[in-house]
């Protein structure tokens, strides 16, 4: 690869749109992730209607926050942000609920957020 070239993807990648792009699938992905995971505690640990109530608002926001993203294309966001919610997860569940994830969930983990670099922020012809 030519330094041409790969200046243009390192400024492809670091561009204000990507970084404002990632930093919504962050937001995104605790609103869901942290709004399942309270519905889940409100139905399956038996917390009460409370929990899933905010659940349900946090659910809301995810799919608010996902609107804001740069691209105007639903599919490409949605499918993208499979591969986040996937690694999103997992680190969830590390943190909230002492999860240990093997080998494969970090690999597979590893090649949904591979999938969501080259869907997402790939060099597009304008």
């Amino acid at each position: 690869m030519s330094a041409t070239c790969s200046a243009r993807v390192r400024d492809t990648l670091l561009s204000v749109d990507n970084l404002r792009s990632i930093a919504l699938f962050i937001v995104a992905a605790i609103a869901e992730i942290g709004g399942a995971w309270l519905v889940w505690q409100g139905v399956r640990e038996h917390r009460g209607w409370i929990w899933i109530g905010a659940g349900v608002i946090a659910l809301g926001i995810y799919g608010f926050v996902a609107t804001l993203q740069p691209d105007a294309n639903f599919g490409r966001i949605l499918a993208a942000y499979g591969g986040i919610f996937v690694a999103g997860s997992l680190a969830w569940g590390m943190v909230m609920d002492g999860f240990r994830p093997d080998r494969y969930d970090a690999i597979g983990a590893l090649v949904c957020l591979a999938g969501v670099a080259v869907i997402m922020y790939a060099p597009r012809p304008a």
